[in-house]
């Protein structure tokens, strides 16, 4: 997966901060909240937004409600960027891995049950 991310000059957690900007778009997100959401919790999400804004891939403003705060979302740059990039993932993962349709959807519910228990 490193290989095809870095095609598009992205490291595996600038594209998990993309994917989670994306799963709460058009919402904006706080850094606290996008850390809380890291597939990897040690990583410094404050330089991994700074390097996605110096890329243009995501936008930083002050909360609308708390002029203290800045919130982040992706641009449109961001999202293309993130949509070939998935694309290109998923051709990789369906070429390697194959696992039938049941048994990703269980994958999926596990998954997320060690989520909920990590939270």
């Amino acid at each position: 997966m490193s290989r095809e991310l870095k095609q598009f000059g992205l490291t595996h957690e600038q594209y998990n901060v993309l994917r989670i900007l994306k799963g709460k778009s058009p919402e904006e997100m706080c850094v606290k909240d996008i850390a809380g959401r890291m597939i990897e919790k040690s990583s410094n999400v404050p330089r991994i937004i700074d390097r996605l804004v110096l890329k243009k891939l995501v936008k930083r403003t002050t909360d609308a409600n708390d002029k203290r705060h800045t919130v982040m979302s992706l641009t449109a740059a961001g999202l293309n960027i993130l949509e070939l990039s998935t694309q290109r993932i998923n051709a990789v993962f369906e070429q390697n891995v194959h696992l039938a349709e049941t048994d990703a959807a269980r994958l999926n519910e596990l998954l997320e049950i060690i989520r909920q228990k990590e939270s």
